[in-house]
């Protein structure tokens, strides 16, 4: 398990949303998100984005910052 996950993680600390916040954005529960950020279990290609356009919502620095941590030097 993993990347997605420690990107998730580390950029909802960075930017002090939290995982409740981002569950209600995402309409779901936040025991999902919980378990993306503890690596129990990866979020899927097409929730992937639906976390991306979350965080535009919430805060684009953040969304930017999730996409560059996931996927590093792809993105360059």
């Amino acid at each position: 398990m993993g990347r997605a996950g420690t990107a998730l993680k580390r950029t909802l600390e960075q930017h002090g949303i939290s995982q409740g916040r981002l569950a209600a954005a995402l309409q779901i529960g936040s025991s999902n998100v919980y378990r993306w950020c503890n690596e129990v279990r990866d979020p899927n290609g097409e929730t992937i984005v639906e976390i991306v356009e979350a965080l535009k919502k919430l805060q684009p620095e953040a969304a930017r910052d999730f996409v560059q941590c996931y996927l590093g030097e792809l993105v360059e």
